[in-house]
């Protein structure tokens, strides 16, 4: 699932920084919702919000190669 658009990547990315706590940008709705039919990011009363499988990517993407 390594093929997101550079738009999906960086609304997950901002969901991330949402999560943590930090101001994130908005929130592309188009991108989301195909986060969302991914499992990457589901939706809630606040908005959009990043799901442990959306965390478990960008740890992944961030790791070093092995």
């Amino acid at each position: 699932m390594s093929d997101l658009t550079d738009a999906q990547l960086n609304a997950l990315q901002n969901l991330a920084r949402k999560k943590s706590g930090q101001d994130a940008p908005f929130i592309n709705i188009s991108a989301a919702r195909a986060l969302t039919e991914l499992g990457l990011a589901e939706r809630s009363r606040e908005g959009w919000d990043i799901t442990p499988e959306g965390s478990a990517f960008l740890a992944r993407r961030s790791a070093p190669p092995q």
